[in-house]
């Protein structure tokens, strides 16, 4: 099963996302939005740039 983004809104009303693996696992929260299109252009960015996203490594 592919994994999924689920828009909510939180119980101070605002929008926010959780990405979630194929087996239900929390992978991912965004930040409050105020608009559901901007939560939802959250979405988009992650999309975007996930998959193209270097690795920086700061525990060094």
């Amino acid at each position: 099963m592919a994994g999924k983004f689920e828009l909510y809104k939180d119980q101070a009303g605002k929008f926010r996302f959780r990405l979630k693996a194929g087996n239900g696992q929390v992978i991912a929260v965004g930040e409050a939005y105020e608009s559901k299109a901007s939560a939802l252009n959250g979405i988009e960015s992650v999309r975007k740039n996930a998959g193209d996203a270097s690795l920086d490594d700061q525990t060094d």
